[in-house]
């Protein structure tokens, strides 16, 4: 299974791969980015500020091995790559399954070009943050400097396969 490469501007119903907790399970499954709010309005929600809050239930995790904001390109030091961390919800009867990923302050390496970014997890966390293993203000929290490295967008680079 491949996934491209993550666009922050995205359209909001973009199907993309995500990783979740079934039942005693690991499943991969294809659902559209964009919550429906809480509050029913009728406009989706595509990141969760995660500060204060919990998430007991229903998260996922999104990989990636970039993602580009902005005339930007962001992606891990090391090459290797990553995962979002974030959160679905199961079908209503006026809105698909679908998820959100969730936010955080940005680190020292985004910060020059914005504020707040995606929580970005390690491979070695990503049972962590499925099975609830630490609590949220430990493991979404923005990762050292000099973790990214940040390069001005110039054209679509290959994606690698991704493998569990």
């Amino acid at each position: 299974m491949s996934a491209t490469v993550f666009q922050s501007d995205a359209p909001l119903d973009e199907c993309r791969v995500i990783v979740r907790r079934h039942e005693s399970d690991v499943e991969m499954v294809e659902l559209p980015w964009g919550l429906r709010p809480r509050d029913g309005g009728p406009r989706a929600v595509n990141v969760v500020r995660s500060e204060g809050r919990t998430f007991p239930t229903h998260r996922c995790l999104v990989p990636a091995s970039e993602f580009r904001h902005k005339g930007f390109r962001f992606s891990l030091a090391n090459g290797d790559w990553f995962y979002f961390a974030g959160i679905w919800r199961p079908a209503t009867k006026d809105w698909p399954q679908a998820y959100a990923i969730l936010t955080i302050e940005a680190n020292v390496d985004i910060a020059p070009f914005h504020d707040r970014q995606m929580a970005v997890l390690a491979r070695d966390q990503r049972m962590a943050w499925l099975d609830g293993l630490l609590p949220e203000d430990e493991i979404l929290r923005p990762l050292p400097a000099g973790t990214f490295r940040v390069k001005r967008h110039a054209g679509a680079p290959a994606q690698p396969m991704l493998a569990m």
